[in-house]
Order: C-alpha cells, then structure tokens, then sequence
C-alpha cells in the first residue's frame, strides 16, 4: 500500500532527500552516495529529512486546494462557491477531494516522521531531534484523526521498517491518548545544550523552549478537544499544559516561512485560490470561489480591522475590465453558501453573469499571499483556550483578560501577513466587542467565534473546533443531491481505495467507528 509504505528503503531515502534538496534552501547539496548504506544516516541527512517533513507538512497544492480549501473551507463557511466541484460548499460527495489529505499525508508526512523517530529514538547524542520529531509526529497524526477519525497510526509508516502492509485503523480514542502522552513526555524530555536540527528546523531554528512551549500548547489543544466525551481527561491535560508553560507572544507562533521565489517554496494555500481559483488574469473576478457571506458578514458587524486584509473586491464591477481591487471594509461583500449558478437567481434576483464579481475574495496582497506564512498554531489560540479553560474552572480564572489578550494577539499577527494594524484598532475593536457578561454560553460563544476568525486558510482546525463547540453557529445549507440530507458534515470520508486495498483493516474500522459517511461522529465528537 503505497500511502504507507516504500518498498526499498533505498529508493525512498534517495528520492525523499533529492526532493528536500530542491525544495527548501536550506538544505545542504552533498547528500548520499546512491551505494552509500541507507541504514547509516548522517545527521545532515536527518536535517534535511526533518525540514522536508515540515515543508510538506505545511501542504502541496494538491491537498491543501482539496481538503483545506475546498470541503474544511466551505463546510465552515469561510468560502462560497456557484461551482459543484466546491464539494464543501454543497455537502457533495467528491472521492478524489476527500481522499486528499490521507492520500497525501500518509506518503509526504507519516513516512518520513516515522523513519526520523526509528533512527534517532534510544541515541542520547539525538535526544532533541528525537523528542523535536516526537512534538512534530504529534501534529501531523493529530490533523489526520480530526479529519476523518479512526486511522492507521500505530502501524502506520511501518512498511519499509517492520513490513507492515495493511496497517490496522486505531480507535481515536487510544491515538488520542498515546499522543497526549507523547507530548508530555517529549516536551520534558528536551535538553538544554544538546544538538538539535539547527536552523534546518524552518519552525524555532531549534529553540529547545519555543519547542517546548509548542508541545505543551498542542496540548493543550488536543486536551481540549475531549470536552465532549472525557471531560476529565481533558482537565487533566489541559492543567498539565499550562503548568508546563505554553506560548507567551506572536514570537512562539509556530510557522513556516514562505519564498515567492517558485511554487515548492510559496505559501500553496494563496497560490492554489491565485492560479487554481481567482486566476486574475483570465476570470477578472468571476472566481470559482468567493469569501462566504457568513464570515464577511460577521467581519463587516463587529468592524474588524482585519477585514481590508483579508477580503478583497474588483473594482468596476460591471465588466472587471482591469485588473484593479478594492479593500475597502464598507463594499465587501460574502456569497451564500450553497448554491449555483442557477438557484442563485431564486435567491438574488436580477441574478447575471458579471453580478459574481461584487462579491469579495481573499486578498492575495495579505493574508493569501504567496508569502504568508502558513500557521500551524497561533499564540492568539492559545490564549483563547486559555479564556476557555479560565471559564471551565481549569485555569487561573481570568477569561476576560485572555480573551482580550487573543483578540489583540490576532490583529497584531496580521503584521507577518505584511498589515499595518495600529494598537488604536485593537482598543477600539476590544471597545465594541467587548468580552460578554451575558452568560458562559454566551462567553463560550464569544471566545470559539473568534478561534473561529484566526483560523481563515487553517481550515482544519477551525473545522475541528466548530465541531466540538458548535460555535459560530453555522446555518447548513440543502443543496440538491447533497451527501448529508443537508446537514453539515462532521467528517471526511476514508478514500474508496481502502475498501480494496486494506479491506480487512477498513472494514473493521467501520465496525468500530460506524458508517464511512460524512455525517458519522467520531470518538470525541460523540454528542
């Protein structure tokens, strides 16, 4: 099974490093021999491993349009589409879209993680880079079993180590908890003084601190996502992150850097909406895809200041003869969600073939740049789980302060996106939103409808949160022949070529998860 395994060894260390090589310039030039032994790896040639792992961790084009974009997207109504193949959008049904990210994810990350744990595990010299590789394998199966549950993890990336060709499918419930373990553990295991990756580690450069401010962050994010099922569990994890120290500013945001220098090297989430979307050029702002009226609408009431660098407009809408935008907040404007190019018109009418372009995009100057980084986990999420830990009795009890704190850790964040944001905007955000005294529902509301905002183009994580708190609310769309009797999708679907190719292990994965439908909860999802 390709997507778990390379069957020579050999092969795949070549490939994998001449790919690394290319990709990320960084990387050194002399790498192995083709006769050199591919069992005694240098540690160059682990540097390089490493940074390649995180690049396409970051995502290829091919995922990130498919599974980020198109389906996390939609269903959380970030964007809107007229056209069907927005899977997302309409709840349809789109095997090679929602097959990406596990296609994907088990050939460019697990394997190559996994071969880093095998070869530094048990070697005190490679005490950081195996505990650094532990943090990271974290992320990465993380993602995967909040998208679509059950999945092959203990098995996993074992072909080409241990001959395992048919992973099984582990319960979510024990991924969960063996990388809640992981975290713990490697982030107290970390040396101060000891080698680490240098600065092929595109992330810290190797800060033993910021790695472990990151591990006890993602902690606390996935202790939190056990609200629902294990609330104890959760407690007891998210009380261990914060004892252990998690992030404490923009500086601790973990990130990758990007490069417009060619497409290996640019942010592929805004260069897949600039080629594969808007292409500028050609459509002149009849897009593929537009912002989601939800989420300008929500942008456009609570006056945020992120709004001109997150949505944009063409200008002479009529016929968008030229290539020009406008970012003003007042015009922006969000396409339902859920609809055509022909039941548009039942909604809006005087419906035509330019009215598309009076509807907003995400801005390629900023926020989808090709040299925006991609966000793995935000300081301003931090603190918003902080506020909700505060509220829950598991924190210090400050969840006002927190709140504010994320609030103004996210505007400020739009500085890496190349925004001039004054702190007056903030103060004056923070003035007409201030944190509610209404409820805890209310409060609970408040705080996930922002974790919610500083996730635009981290579809993943603001499909996984909106799952477990419900919150923004979310108003489903009914699009003829949908996959779900229209309601939103709670996950993905495993790819068809499982059924066949791992079948035994795909069909005992249905037996303990339930059917392989969008609509099918997972483990922590339970209601």
């Amino acid at each position: 099974m390709i997507r778990y395994i390379k069957q020579k060894r050999g092969l795949m260390l070549t490939g994998m490093l001449t790919a690394a090589s290319m990709l990320v310039s960084s990387c050194d030039d002399g790498f192995v021999d083709m006769n050199t032994n591919p069992n005694a790896l240098t540690s160059p040639v682990l540097e390089n491993v490493f940074t390649y792992n995180i690049v396409k961790t970051a995502g290829t084009g091919y995922e990130n349009h498919r599974a980020n974009l198109i389906y996390c997207g939609a269903i959380v109504q970030h964007f809107a589409s007229l056209n069907t193949y927005w899977s997302g959008d309409k709840y349809l049904s789109n095997v090679e879209y929602y097959s990406a990210y596990f296609d994907t994810g088990y050939q460019n990350q697990v394997k190559e993680i996994e071969q880093i744990i095998s070869l530094t595990k048990g070697d005190n010299n490679l005490v950081n880079k195996y505990n650094i590789a532990r943090i990271w394998r974290a992320y990465i199966y993380s993602r995967m079993t909040d998208l679509y549950g059950d999945v092959p993890y203990s098995q996993a990336g074992q072909g080409y180590l241990n001959n395992v060709y048919s992973p099984k499918y582990d319960k979510q419930s024990a991924i969960y908890a063996d990388l809640l373990n992981e975290l713990d553990q490697a982030s107290t295991s970390l040396a101060a003084g000891k080698d680490a990756y240098g600065t092929a580690d595109p992330i810290y450069a190797s800060d033993i601190t910021k790695w472990k401010r990151f591990a006890n962050s993602l902690m606390l994010r996935l202790g939190m996502r056990l609200t629902k099922v294990d609330a104890a569990s959760a407690q007891t994890y998210v009380k261990k992150a914060i004892a252990g120290g998690v992030m404490q500013s923009n500086d601790d945001i973990a990130k990758l850097k990007h490069y417009d220098t060619n497409d290996n090297n640019r942010n592929l989430d805004g260069n897949t909406l600039k080629t594969q979307e808007y292409d500028a050029a050609n459509l002149k702002g009849k897009a593929n895809s537009k912002l989601s009226k939800t989420f300008v609408d929500f942008l456009q009431k609570s006056a945020d200041p992120r709004l001109p660098y997150i949505a944009t407009l063409w200008q002479g809408n009529a016929d968008a003869s030229t290539f020009a935008t406008s970012s003003d907040p007042a015009v922006q404007k969000g396409l339902p969600n859920g609809y055509d190019n022909t039941t548009i018109k039942t909604l809006i009418p005087g419906w035509n073939d330019n009215s598309i372009t009076t509807y907003s995009e995400a801005n390629l100057n900023y926020v989808a740049s090709n040299t925006a980084p991609t966000m793995f986990q935000t300081y301003a999420e931090v603190e918003y789980l902080l506020a909700e830990a505060a509220l829950r009795g598991w924190g210090d009890g400050q969840a006002a302060a927190h709140y504010n704190k994320g609030v103004a850790a996210a505007i400020d964040m739009f500085s890496l996106y190349g925004a001039n944001i004054p702190a007056s905007a903030t103060t004056a955000y923070l003035a007409k939103n201030p944190f509610t005294t209404v409820s805890t529902e209310k409060q609970m509301e408040q705080i996930a409808t922002q974790y919610w905002v500083v996730n635009f183009l981290n579809s993943y994580e603001a499909f996984a949160n909106w799952r477990r708190t419900g919150y923004p609310v979310l108003t489903p769309t009914n699009y003829a022949g949908n996959d779900t009797g229209g309601t939103i999708p709670r996950r993905l679907k495993y790819p068809q070529s499982e059924a066949s190719k791992n079948a035994a292990q795909y069909n005992a994965a249905i037996a303990q998860q339930g059917p392989d439908l969008f609509t099918t909860r997972m483990w922590w999802d339970k209601q």
